[in-house]
């Protein structure tokens, strides 16, 4: 299925992704309803497609954070108000967050056929980069004006806008989101399985190495919720860290927050069959 979508172009290979997507969804919820009437050998199936979903959630989760760090480390450039034309265009950003996402996962977005994923992650990280870099795009005009020292453009309102942005076209779960005493956006105003999550995530016991996740089946094992923590960093404390009450660049008040505690997550549901 995936080789048939990626020998189209244009048009056409976007229509081939949506009838793709419509088979596949399809075929999840014959089999769902199969394991309801037919028993055990269809509930095993479907046991055994858990973790390709929450395999497919924590990609998900990570490419949408590797947009973020482009744009965290490319912040000082954005915001430069003495240079014109910065060259940090849709194509450069997503050169950077390619890369990055390779890092993290060991796969290349270049080469998706190829990659050794689940065939439901493939089309929906294709489409979040799409959506990633027409983030990006609309803020060409204002990031490429001299004289403007805030630019509108950080991690934060990408995450935000990207998020919304791949829900609309897919129908699926995506968010940033922050415990509520940190949120500065109502848009992303955590519900109470993120806020169980993220006080869980939040304990300096929990790991702080790699991408480590939080994931749980919901809604009576229709559904499989997953966190990606997000914890400070060092270039976050210009505008996190102290001293606290301080406007930042933004206009909000500094929460005087340390390196390695926990500023939010990245928050994703899918269907389970």
């Amino acid at each position: 299925m995936w080789q048939m979508m990626s020998a189209m172009t244009g048009p056409d290979r976007h229509e081939g992704k949506k009838t793709a997507c419509f088979v596949h969804w399809t075929a999840r919820i014959t089999l769902m309803l199969c394991a309801t009437f037919l028993g055990s050998p269809f509930q095993s199936a479907i046991a055994e497609e858990e973790p390709h979903v929450r395999e497919s959630a924590r990609l998900l989760a990570v490419l949408l954070d590797s947009g973020r760090v482009a744009i965290g480390r490319n912040q000082e450039l954005i915001n430069n108000p003495d240079k014109g034309d910065k060259g940090f265009t849709p194509d450069v950003f997503a050169e950077q967050t390619i890369a990055l996402f390779k890092q993290r996962t060991g796969h290349d977005l270049r080469n998706l056929s190829a990659a050794q994923m689940p065939a439901m992650a493939k089309p929906l990280l294709e489409r979040l980069l799409e959506e990633s870099k027409k983030t990006v795009a609309t803020y060409q005009t204002v990031i490429n004006v001299k004289g403007i020292k805030y630019k509108g453009l950080i991690p934060a309102t990408f995450g935000t806008e990207t998020g919304s942005r791949f829900q609309l076209w897919s129908g699926l779960y995506l968010k940033q989101t922050a415990p509520e005493h940190l949120l500065r956006n109502f848009k992303n105003k955590p519900d109470a399985f993120e806020i169980a999550a993220m006080h869980k995530m939040g304990d300096p016991t929990f790991p702080r190495d790699g991408d480590q996740l939080w994931s749980e089946v919901a809604e009576g094992g229709k559904s499989l919720r997953v966190l990606l923590p997000l914890f400070y960093g060092k270039a976050c404390l210009s505008c996190h860290g102290d001293p606290k009450g301080e406007r930042d660049l933004t206009g909000y008040p500094r929460e005087g927050a340390q390196e390695g505690t926990l500023g939010g997550a990245i928050s994703v549901k899918l269907p389970l069959p």
